[in-house]
């Protein structure tokens, strides 16, 4: 035999080996080297599976906060022509005429609104606004029959024939929406998540807010901001005492399909949330919308002057345990603090 190699099974060697070994060589071990991509077995990384960010912030506003909001750019039309007519107004009114407060050396107006506080009458206004733009300026007529109000409606009242061609008027949105969040008890930062979760509805759908689906879409997006945002949510039945002829099944399954058409992504970024806040800010001011200015009274500016202190003594304290911290290092070097000159 010599040299050559034998392929006879030798006496001491088990058969379950020599079994084990030829099912290795039936099956070999490929590496990545070997895998080309034209094979069934290569997976793709799933850096190479998602979306660039510019093209994700394109198509998801309402997830990204570096991507201009939906509402925003629909109002840009109108606006437009708006601050010509206000122009034109302007130059046409007589000088002295003031339609804005101003501050003075007497008297100081302020805003209350914050982004962690906002004005609950001027938020529902800009959200009903924005509601609007996206009807007025929408590109179709897509929806889906669960939003459908003929098919599905929130009153016993005779939905009238042209429900899916005239599109409602602002302050006609603005009743709606006050009416929920004044009977529900809602807050101002739930009507900002409401927004953020009708548009993300349009984007991950991808279809529009029209005549005949908008009071369903608004109330299936109030419905799911007032569960996530606030502590004690309103149960759904809580709202069909708001709306009496809506059923509570019907209100479950409109809930349930909005939830699966967001495909369940209810996280709101504090960036996204500021940067809708501060968005409705600039639609407000673009439709001479303005938010109340009150006069600076002495007890708000010394609840001011000491909310200022408070915030001041607050960083000398940081500061002074940042620098513990750093001096703790340096103590085998031995600082002393030199003694300052004074010419």
């Amino acid at each position: 035999m010599g040299g050559s190699v034998s392929c006879c099974i030798s006496p001491g060697e088990s058969p379950k080996s020599h079994k084990r070994d030829v099912e290795l060589e039936e099956c070999p071990i490929t590496t990545t080297e070997d895998v080309s991509e034209d094979t069934g077995t290569y997976l793709q990384h799933i850096s190479d599976r998602e979306l660039p960010d510019e093209l994700a912030q394109e198509a998801n506003p309402s997830d990204h906060p570096r991507a201009s909001t939906l509402f925003l750019n629909k109002s840009q039309t109108d606006v437009r022509e708006k601050r010509k007519s206000n122009y034109m107004n302007h130059v046409s009114t007589s000088p002295g005429l003031l339609t804005k407060k101003y501050s003075s050396c007497s008297t100081i107006f302020i805003d209350d609104s914050t982004v962690s506080q906002p004005n609950l009458k001027s938020t529902i206004k800009c959200v009903a606004l924005a509601i609007y733009y996206h009807i007025k300026n929408r590109d179709s007529n897509r929806s889906l029959d669960i939003f459908d109000e003929k098919k599905h409606p929130l009153s016993r009242e005779k939905v009238p024939d042209d429900y899916s061609v005239v599109d409602p008027e602002h302050k006609f949105i603005y009743r709606f929406i006050r009416t929920l969040f004044s009977s529900a008890q809602l807050t101002a930062e739930c009507a900002i998540v409401t927004l953020v979760y009708l548009e993300r509805l349009l984007t991950y759908a991808e279809m529009d807010i029209c005549p005949c689906n908008w009071k369903r879409i608004v109330l299936g997006a109030i419905l799911l901001a007032s569960k996530v945002w606030d502590d004690q949510a309103v149960w759904n039945v809580d709202y069909c005492q708001i709306l009496k002829d809506i059923t509570v099944e019907d209100m479950n399954e409109m809930e349930r399909h909005f939830l699966e058409l967001l495909q369940f992504n209810i996280n709101v970024p504090a960036s996204v949330y500021a940067k809708y806040y501060f968005d409705l800010r600039s639609l407000a001011d673009d439709n001479n919308l303005s938010f109340p200015l009150e006069p600076l009274s002495n007890k708000r500016a010394q609840k001011l002057e000491a909310i200022s202190r408070l915030c001041e003594d607050k960083y000398k304290d940081m500061s002074k345990s940042a620098m513990r911290r750093s001096v703790s290092a340096e103590n085998l070097v031995g600082i002393k603090n030199a003694q300052a000159v004074l010419s």
